[in-house]
C-alpha cells in the first residue's frame, strides 16, 4: 500500500512536470507566487499588530507599577503583578518571530536579551534567603547610583544568568524568590516603601527596568511598522518571498522543537528543578508555554482575515498541511493535560508522565513544521534537542 501511494505521488509529480510546459501551468505558477507574496505580507502585518498589542499591554504594566510605587500596599502590588501577567501573555505570542536574525534577536542590534533573558540569578539583583546584602540594589559601593545605562550595561555581564533587565527582572522585583513548593514568590510590598536608602534604590530599579521594557518593545515594534521607511519590515517584504517564508518557518519550527521542547520544558523536566523553569518567581511558566504555542498557531492558521501558512501548504502539499494542523491540536491537548503550576509538573512523580507527553508532542510539532517547509522546497535547521 505504501509502494502504491509513493508511485501515485511520483506519477502525479511527473504529470505536473510535463504539463508545466503549457501556459495554464505558468498561470498556476504565477498564482502560487502571488500566494507566497500574500502570506509574507500578511505575516509582516501580523508581526506589527502583535508587537503593537504587546506594547499596549506593557504600558498597562508600566501604569500599574507606577501606581504601586506611588502608594505601596498589598492591593497595588497585586495590581502590578496582574499587569505583569497580562503583559507577559501578549509577549509570549511574539516569540514565534524569533530565531532568524530579525530585529528582536539580531546579533548586533537585537534586544531579545534585554527583554526576555533567563534564567535570572536572584543574587545578582537583590537580596536572597541567607544573604540580605547581595545584588546591584544593595551594593552601594560598586553602584553608587542606579541608572538606565547601568542596568543595560550589566545585563548578562560576566555570565548568562547575570540578568538585570527584562520581563524576568521585573518579575523578580514584584514576586521575589519563589521558596514555596506550591505557591509563587511572596516579596512584601514593604520592600518598596520610600524613605530608606535600599528601598529607594529598589524603587528606582523597578521603575527603570519597567521603562526599559517599554523602550525595547518600542524598538522592535518600529522595525515592523508600515509607517517607517527603510526598517526591517521594508527589507523583509522586498526580499524574495521564499527567503522570507524560510524565516517564517524557521521562527515557528525552532520555537517548537528547540526552545519549547528543549530549553523551556525538557531541561526543567530533566533536572526536576523550578530554578530551570522560565517564569519561576511568579509560577507563570505554564501560561508562557501556552502563549508560545498560540503564537505558532496564529502564524500557521492566519487570523483576522490574514492568509497563514496553512493555506499556502494546502495548495502545495495537503498532507503536510494536515500533519501540522493535527499535531498543533494534539500538542494543545497535551499542554492542557499538564499539571499546573509547571514547577510541580516537573518535580512530582505523579505529574511527570503528562509533562513528558507534552514535551514529545511539541517536539513532533517542530519536526512536522520542518517537513512542511521541505514540501515548499525550503530548508530550516531544527536541531534535535535530545
Amino acid at each position: 500500500m505504501t509502494v502504491r501511494g509513493d508511485f501515485n505521488r511520483f506519477y502525479a509529480g511527473f504529470f505536473i512536470a510535463i504539463t508545466c510546459l503549457s501556459s495554464s501551468c505558468k498561470n498556476d505558477a504565477s498564482t502560487s507566487s502571488d500566494l507566497e507574496t500574500k502570506v509574507v505580507a500578511d505575516y509582516a502585518d501580523h508581526v506589527f499588530n502583535t508587537y503593537t498589542e504587546t506594547l499596549s499591554a506593557a504600558k498597562y504594566l508600566q501604569s500599574a507599577v507606577d501606581g504601586f510605587l506611588a502608594a505601596p500596599s498589598d492591593s497595588t502590588l497585586q495590581e502590578a503583578r496582574n499587569g505583569w501577567r497580562i503583559a507577559r501573555a501578549y509577549y509570549g505570542k511574539t516569540e514565534a518571530f524569533r530565531f532568524y536574525d530579525g530585529p528582536i534577536d539580531n546579533g548586533e542590534h537585537g534586544v531579545e536579551g534585554l527583554l526576555n533573558a533567563w534564567p535570572l540569578d536572584e543574587a545578582y539583583v537583590d537580596y536572597v534567603e541567607g544573604n540580605s546584602s547581595t545584588g546591584i540594589i544593595n551594593d552601594i559601593k560598586t553602584y553608587p547610583e542606579i541608572t538606565r545605562d547601568l542596568l543595560v550595561s550589566l545585563n548578562e555581564k560576566g555570565g548568562e544568568e547575570n540578568i538585570s533587565c527584562g520581563y524576568h527582572a521585573i518579575e523578580f522585583m514584584l514576586w521575589g524568590q519563589d521558596l514555596d513548593t506550591i505557591a509563587a514568590g511572596k516579596r512584601p510590598y514593604t520592600d518598596f516603601i520610600a524613605g530608606s536608602l535600599i528601598n529607594d534604590r529598589r524603587r528606582t530599579y523597578l521603575k527603570l527596568v519597567t521603562d526599559l521594557l517599554m523602550e525595547h518593545l518600542q524598538y522592535v515594534t518600529d522595525q515592523w511598522s508600515p509607517k517607517i521607511q527603510d526598517n526591517y519590515r521594508t527589507a523583509f517584504l522586498e526580499a524574495d518571498p521564499k527567503e522570507s517564508l524560510q524565516k517564517i518557518f524557521t521562527g515557528i519550527g525552532v520555537l517548537a522543537k528547540v526552545e519549547l521542547a528543549g530549553e523551556r520544558m525538557f531541561t526543567a523536566y530533566d533536572n526536576a528543578s523550578q530554578e530551570d523553569e522560565q517564569s519561576c518567581f511568579s509560577d507563570n511558566t505554564y501560561a508562557d508555554l501556552q502563549s508560545n504555542l498560540d503564537g505558532i498557531a496564529r502564524i500557521f492558521f492566519g487570523n483576522e482575515g490574514r492568509t497563514g501558512l496553512r493555506q499556502l501548504l494546502e495548495s502545495k502539499d495537503p498532507t503536510a498541511a494536515q500533519n501540522v494542523e493535527t499535531q498543533l491540536k494534539a500538542t494543545q491537548q497535551a499542554f492542557e493535560h499538564m499539571h499546573q503550576p509547571f514547577d510541580r509538573a516537573i518535580a512530582v512523580d505523579a505529574y511527570r508522565p503528562e509533562t513528558m507527553q507534552a514535551i514529545l508532542a511539541v517536539q513532533k510539532l517542530g519536526n512536522d513544521i520542518a517537513n512542511a517547509a521541505s514540501a515548499l522546497q525550503l530548508t530550516i535547521n531544527v536541531t534535535n534537542v535530545q
